[in-house]
């Protein structure tokens, strides 16, 4: 459920900011009708997002048996991919991102209203469609039941509510630092979704490395409050394989690496 909060906390904030940028700028050109348009835009993306998350859980509930392991593992793994590239495109773009929006909403005011909606539609559909994957990864992965819903709509409804403070001045935060932190443990959690993909075509494929990397359930046995809290926020298994150790360790450090490298050159 934690993981989940701060999924939904981080990319709904994302999701809030280039609403905000958008609505604001309309507004500061004269043309604050032009505010339904660009709602209508976002809220066709947030059904778009709602509509993939729920194909994607209907297809692994209803596929045959091992079809749907490799659903999941691929799914996690492409999660892992495209919320590794958000991370390191917001903190190479995040400085360009206000001009480029505004920049094409100029373009588009001179089309007609469907250009200016699919602006909004296009800025938040990539945020959709991530998290709702992401989402359902981790919820997978840390297989906590409906808590990870729970949790990310808790995170989704701070986010909507602290957008819309930041739009009104009425709440001042340090968003580069706000990304810095949740961008670094949103890798720690990418790393266990990456591991549990792996699980999931071990169980249908013959990979190598199958042997146990060590076994600690003796001492955070299944369910355990510490085991729980560790796996559901970032999907801990007490009993790895080399395979899925081996992943683990190949993604997390460079990852960490590059980040902790360019959040250092940007302060």
């Amino acid at each position: 459920m934690l993981a989940n909060f701060f999924i939904g906390l981080r990319e709904g904030l994302e999701a809030a900011l280039i609403v905000g940028i958008l609505v604001a700028y309309v507004i500061k050109i004269g043309q604050p009708q032009r505010t339904k348009t660009i709602l209508s835009g976002v809220a066709a993306a947030v059904v778009a997002s709602v509509a993939v998350a729920l194909a994607l859980n209907y297809a692994v509930e209803t596929v045959p048996a091992g079809t749907s392991e490799i659903i999941a593992g691929t799914s996690s793994a492409l999660a892992v991919v495209f919320v590794t590239w958000m991370i390191f495109w917001m903190k190479s773009q995040s400085k360009a991102l206000g001009a480029s929006l505004r920049g094409q909403i100029d373009s588009s005011l001179s089309k007609s209203s469907f250009a200016l909606f699919a602006i909004a539609f296009t800025a938040v559909i990539r945020e959709g469609v991530e998290t709702a994957v992401f989402l359902w990864s981790a919820s997978q992965a840390t297989n906590a039941g409906d808590n990870p819903v729970l949790g990310a709509v808790l995170g989704l409804g701070v986010a909507t509510v602290a957008g819309y403070l930041l739009f009104k001045g009425a709440l001042k935060i340090n968003i580069s630092k706000f990304f810095n932190y949740t961008g670094a443990f949103l890798i720690l959690v990418s790393a266990g979704i990456l591991a549990y993909a792996v699980k999931e075509f071990e169980e249908v494929l013959t990979l190598p490395l199958q042997q146990i990397t060590y076994d600690v359930s003796n001492i955070l046995p299944k369910k355990s409050p510490i085991e729980s809290v560790l796996h559901g926020m970032i999907g801990f298994n007490a009993k790895p394989t080399y395979l899925q150790t081996l992943v683990w360790l190949a993604y997390m450090i460079p990852v960490t690496y590059l980040f902790a490298k360019k959040t250092k050159v940007k302060a």
